[in-house]
């Protein structure tokens, strides 16, 4: 056997050894990932409050504050029927991208989990914009892919999202795709929520977002109404994103 095919030989091997290694750490990761998010609902569910405790925010529900007690960045939680999505939404103060690779428990993780966008404000904001990665395994935002069929829609047009303090539903408004553009282009950016304050603004934005819209849902905001924006990768396209936006309703 000659040198050079002894050395493609080994470099091969190693190369099968990385993968293999590679892969088994994704899958552990997931497994991990899986598990913890089984746990924190189940620990939302049971209601379990604990002792009292005064450094808890006042009007906390129930549900939330062993959670709280746990990782105080937690703002919410979001489930939407039919997909594998109930999951808490998180925020991070000092770091607004800090929950895109890391778990509950603020260890390492490439899941990550969803997380609120920094320029929104659980409290006075009214676009909520939620970001999650899509996920092979099918964790995080993997199942909006879901909401391409308008089929799917019609059998779900509502989801549950609620903060610290109160239980909301919301109605889909619309489903799109888009992009992250270049600051330079002069398009339309669903995710620069901070530019939309006027009632003008407003009724802009959701013009944009329904004119982009793969299929009619009926369902028009008006200025003053409160919207959850939810954003995730799409892979159909360079750095393409699907997007849900939901209104709440009173």
């Amino acid at each position: 056997m000659g040198k050079i095919k002894k050395i493609l030989i080994v470099l091969s091997t190693l190369l099968l050894v990385f993968s293999l290694a590679g892969i088994a750490s994704s899958i552990q990761s997931d497994y991990q990932a899986k598990r913890q998010l089984e746990e924190l609902a189940r620990l939302k569910e049971s209601g379990a409050g604990g002792d009292v405790v005064t450094s808890l925010p006042s009007a906390i529900l129930p549900e939330f504050q062993e959670l709280y007690r746990r990782n105080s960045d937690i703002i919410g939680w979001l489930k939407i029927a039919g997909t594998r999505i109930d999951y808490p939404v998180m925020q991070n103060p000092r770091d607004p991208d800090f929950y895109l690779g890391h778990d509950f428990d603020k260890k390492k993780n490439k899941n990550g989990l969803l997380f609120l966008d920094e320029h929104s404000h659980i409290k006075d904001s009214s676009i909520l914009l939620i970001h999650g990665h899509h996920i092979k395994s099918g964790l995080m935002f993997a199942d909006l892919m879901k909401y391409k069929d308008e089929s799917f829609y019609k059998e779900h047009t509502t989801f549950q999202f609620s903060t610290l303090y109160e239980k909301s539903e919301y109605e889909v408004v619309a489903v799109f795709l888009s992009e992250v553009y270049r600051k330079s282009d002069n398009v339309f950016k669903y995710y620069e929520i901070e530019q939309v304050e006027t009632a003008a603004e407003f009724d802009s934005y959701v013009q944009n977002i329904k004119k982009r819209a793969l299929y009619d849902t009926s369902v028009t905001p008006e200025y003053g109404d409160k919207l959850v924006v939810l954003s995730t990768c799409d892979y159909s396209t360079e750095n393409g994103r699907l997007v849900v936006v939901a209104r709440k309703l009173s």
